[in-house]
């Protein structure tokens, strides 16, 4: 097999996505966004990364499959472009239009460009129970076995702990970010934990090493999460606003779902009710349990 993997942004769903590497045979291209291709390089033997603006030279040669994991016009178009014998996932119909082939539905029907429209993607995301690992996988004929994640060797760092948090969440989703992180730091630290909140790095795998150096991740979902799973360590994870039943757990993440998650599922706007649902209390515990359990 020779197949294409176009799967640029976020960074946490390019590693929610590296469970594929473990089971597509032959060679792997991978076109990803030139900030995630440390999370790439080096994850497996049959891999080659590119940045999208090196794209061009992924069309040296035809591709038994074309997986595209994106919902943008120009993605769409530059798979088009690349020889191929199928595809999965989204591409232009012969009339231009943005859509996604069948076997792709139960992801894409979530999706910004649902053939049901957004209002009504969003309502089947609300009720879908499926990780993302699931419906990508089935949709390939696969079926997923709890193949963990690929990540390359973090580099060393020396903030070391019991709790790191990270509080940082992007522009795009600004219900996501919790408004307790710094009650949650003093709760802890009173009960003799170390606690960090995770600093901006200048690459990815000192991040990566960051997250190595403590044995709990506190946030919400996020990159930090993804790459606590994928380096097996317990995470406590803030679900404001975004599906948690997309996340499979590992057996390593608790869940604490805010109760008025319906009301504000989704939503790109800013209401304090959303970020203040979880109390304090129900973090402190969690994380606890957490650590009991791995005997901290």
């Amino acid at each position: 097999m020779n197949t294409l993997i176009l799967k640029l942004n976020a960074s946490g769903d390019v590693v929610r996505t590296t469970p594929l590497l473990r089971r597509l045979h032959g060679r792997v291209t991978w076109v990803t966004a030139e900030r995630n291709l440390p999370l790439l390089e080096r994850t497996a033997e049959h891999l080659r990364c590119l940045a999208w603006e090196r794209r061009e030279e992924a069309t040296d040669s035809r591709y038994d499959l074309v997986i595209n994991l994106e919902d943008e016009s120009e993605i769409a178009e530059f798979a088009r472009t690349v020889k191929h014998d199928r595809i999965f996932g989204a591409f232009h119909d012969h009339e231009g239009h943005l859509t996604y082939t069948d076997n792709a539905r139960g992801w894409f029907d979530l999706s910004l460009i649902s053939r049901f429209g957004r209002a009504r993607a969003d309502e089947l995301k609300l009720r879908n129970r499926r990780a993302y690992q699931e419906l990508i996988f089935e949709g390939l004929g696969l079926e997923f076995r709890g193949e963990p994640y690929l990540l390359p060797s973090p580099i060393a760092t020396d903030l070391k702990g019991d709790v790191a948090i990270a509080s940082a969440a992007g522009p795009v989703w600004p219900m996501k970010t919790w408004a307790y992180y710094e009650k949650l730091e003093l709760a802890l630290e009173a009960m003799g934990l170390r606690v960090n909140v995770l600093p901006q790095r200048r690459s990815m795998l000192e991040h990566l090493g960051d997250i190595d150096g403590h044995r709990c991740v506190v946030g919400g979902d996020s990159l930090p999460m993804h790459l606590a799973l994928g380096l097996g360590k317990t995470c406590v994870t803030i679900f404001n606003c975004t599906s948690p039943w997309e996340i499979y757990d590992y057996g390593l993440l608790t869940k604490l779902v805010s109760p008025v998650l319906s009301e504000f599922f989704y939503k790109r706007t800013f209401d304090q009710r959303a970020t203040t649902a979880v109390r304090v209390g129900e973090v402190v515990d969690a994380v606890m349990t957490s650590l009991e359990r791995i005997g901290v």
